[in-house]
């Protein structure tokens, strides 16, 4: 079964940085695309960014583009989001997830059929 955990949220000012990470068990994690959403209050799933099993591709939201980066390890299981310049705006909960299927790769949350339980991200202004 695959599980995925997400840590490093927390709150943070307005210009700041923060790092996630998203770590993987229950299947081979290097053969499989990881995707990073967030949901505000009141709001709908939004994709944030996704990495290919490789790390070669790479696919940002307009909004984040420039300021967020997505980043695997696949010999620790884990996919990292680094944020930087967070906005009010970025204020959300971060879930990251994955797909059923080996490379597949995916902007919207119907792509992906494992997800983890989220870290709060909250941005002051």
């Amino acid at each position: 079964q695959v599980q995925l955990v997400e840590s490093g949220g927390g709150l943070v000012q307005a210009g700041g940085s923060l790092r996630l990470s998203c770590a993987a068990s229950g299947r081979t994690f290097s053969s499989y695309a990881m995707g990073w959403f967030r949901q505000a209050p009141g709001k709908e799933r939004e994709f944030v960014a996704a990495i290919s099993w490789t790390g070669a591709r790479l696919n940002y939201a307009d909004s984040v583009k420039g300021r967020f980066t997505i980043s695997r390890d696949n010999a620790k299981n884990t996919v990292y989001l680094q944020m930087n310049s967070l906005k009010p705006e970025d204020t959300a909960v971060y879930h990251c997830a994955a797909p059923e299927r080996a490379g597949w790769m995916s902007t919207t949350p119907g792509g992906y059929a494992y997800w983890g339980q989220g870290t709060q991200v909250t941005v002051s202004s």
